[in-house]
C-alpha cells in the first residue's frame, strides 16, 4: 500500500499501477481474486483451468471471478493467445495502492476484507516457502528470514520509517520481465513483505524488562 498523491516519485508509479477506488476495492475484497491476479502479475497470462489448479479451485469458479476482475479492470482477455476453445487472461498492473483514508472510511466492510484478503495471501506465501525450505540450495536457505522488531515510536516517526524502508528497496531490482531479462546470472525472484502494525494502547513492558533487542521469531502472544 501507498499513497497515489506520492505515485509520480515511487519507482511503481505510471501506467503498471493500479490505485484502489471502490469499484476496484469491493472487486478484491474477495481472496481468490485477489489470489489470481497475483498469479498473473507472476507467471504472465494464463486461462482459467490452469489457474485454478494452481490454485485447488474447479475452473467455473476461477472463470466466474476472472470475468469480475475484468469488468473492474484488473485483467483483459489476451487475443494474441487465445482462441475458440481457451480463453486467456492477463493482468493490466503489476501493482496495487490502497492507502486512501476517505475510501476506506466510505467503504470500511470492503476495505477490512480487502485487507484480510491481503494478510491471507502474505501467509500462504509465507507458508509456500516454509514447505520449500529444506530442498532450496543453502545460499538461498540462509537468506530466508523471519523477524520482528518491536519499537515506541509517534505516528510521525513510523511514517518516516516507513518512508525509509520504501526507499531502501526502490534501490533493488524490480521483479518485472524488462528488469528480469537484464538480470545478473543467479538471480532469483525474492518477496519483501513489510507490515507496520500499529499497538496504540498496548502498555510499556515493566521497568527494568527492557525485553528483546530484536527477534528470531514472533512475540509471544
Amino acid at each position: 500500500m501507498t499513497d497515489p498523491q506520492e505515485k509520480p516519485h515511487d519507482p511503481d508509479a505510471g501506467t503498471h499501477a493500479a490505485v484502489l477506488d471502490s469499484k476496484g476495492l469491493r472487486a478484491l475484497a474477495h481472496p481468490l481474486r485477489l489470489q489470481l491476479v497475483g498469479l498473473l502479475r507472476k507467471h504472465g497470462p494464463s486461462t482459467a483451468t490452469r489457474l485454478a489448479e494452481r490454485l485447488g479451485v474447479n475452473s467455473g469458479s476461477a472463470s466466474y471471478h476472472l470475468r469480475q476482475l475484468g469488468a473492474a479492470g484488473f485483467v483483459e482477455e489476451d487475443a494474441e493467445r487465445g482462441n475458440a476453445r481457451e480463453r486467456w487472461w492477463r493482468s493490466v498492473h503489476q501493482v496495487t495502492w490502497f492507502n486512501d483514508p476517505e475510501l476506506a472510511e466510505r467503504e470500511p466492510d470492503a476495505a477490512l476484507a480487502y485487507l484480510h484478503s491481503v494478510a491471507a495471501t502474505y501467509t500462504l506465501r509465507t507458508q509456500r516457502t516454509l514447505n520449500e525450505l529444506q530442498t532450496m540450495p543453502r545460499a538461498w536457505r540462509e537468506t530466508f528470514d523471519m523477524s520482528d522488531w518491536p519499537l515506541r515510536l509517534t505516528s510521525t516517526e513510523a511514517a518516516a520509517l516507513y518512508g525509509e524502508l520504501r526507499d531502501v528497496i526502490s534501490r533493488y531490482r524490480r521483479d518485472t520481465p524488462e528488469e528480469a531479462a537484464g538480470a545478473p546470472e543467479g538471480a532469483e525472484r525474492i518477496s519483501v513483505i513489510t507490515q507496520l502494525l500499529p499497538e496504540p494502547g498496548e502498555p510499556a513492558a515493566p521497568s527494568g524488562d527492557s525485553g528483546p533487542g530484536g527477534a528470531a521469531g514472533p512475540e509471544a502472544p
